[in-house]
């Protein structure tokens, strides 16, 4: 058996998944509050299973796996009333159309014509006692404490559901900069060390430069261990002629 064919497979399919990341990274770069996914690799056994239970050898494979880097992006000024960051480690909590909630770190909120806050991508906001809703009528401006208070003309509108999880990187995308806590470990609990900052968003904590520089890293990559293969045939294909030769 040719260790290094499986070796070699192996990693063109880990650097394949890098580029896949990659991709994705550089789509989400431009989405407030988006946290990019970084690839990690180890090795794993592998093995043959022989008849007779018979001693198979054991060699070592590259694994990839990806999990989210959680690092905060930057926070920039917008002025406007309806958007807000997070400085800390916490989520904002919306709901999705089918009642369940999800999680994000883009506060670029907005106000329907009924008052009601909700994401860009028009999820409803939660309050702790549920949606926020503001009165359009008043034409009082909106204020929003670090605490995530949600005041109108001194009247208090709600607060913002800010929570935060023991394990985020357990988080599940769900696009656009949503987040599903799906694995049972997540649980979420209020912000106990996060602040809302009112007129300000979140940057992707992604840099392009970065991204394109690690595409030609994993690029290199996959052509390296292509060679592998493309040179394990042909060696094979040369002892193959040399013994059909011989015979």
């Amino acid at each position: 058996m040719n260790v290094s064919l499986y070796q070699a497979s192996a990693a063109m399919n880990a650097a394949t998944r890098w580029q896949e990341l990659i991709a994705e990274n550089l789509a989400g770069a431009p989405v407030t509050g988006y946290k990019k996914r970084e690839l990690s690799t180890e090795a794993v056994q592998a093995g043959l299973m022989l008849p007779g239970n018979q001693p198979a050898p054991v060699f070592l494979l590259p694994h990839a796996t990806s999990e989210l880097n959680l690092q905060q992006g930057e926070l920039r000024r917008t002025g406007v009333a309806t958007d807000v960051a997070i400085e800390g480690p916490g989520f904002f909590e919306v709901q999705m159309p089918n009642g369940s909630p999800a999680y994000t770190r883009n506060g670029e909120f907005r106000l329907t014509a009924q008052g009601q806050l909700i994401t860009k991508g028009g999820q409803p906001v939660m309050g702790e006692t549920g949606p926020i809703q503001i009165d359009t009528a008043s034409g009082e401006p909106v204020t929003i404490t670090a605490s995530g208070e949600v005041s109108q003309g001194g009247v208090v509108r709600g607060k913002l559901k800010v929570v935060e999880f023991d394990q985020p990187h357990l988080l599940t995308p769900a696009g656009a900069g949503l987040f599903t806590a799906q694995n049972p470990q997540l649980q979420a609990r209020p912000a106990a060390v996060s602040t809302v900052c009112q007129g300000f968003l979140e940057a992707s904590n992604i840099s392009p430069t970065l991204e394109m520089a690690n595409l030609i890293v994993a690029m290199r990559q996959f052509e390296t261990a292509q060679r592998v293969i493309q040179m394990q045939d042909e060696r094979m294909g040369r002892t193959i002629a040399e013994l059909s030769g011989n015979g």
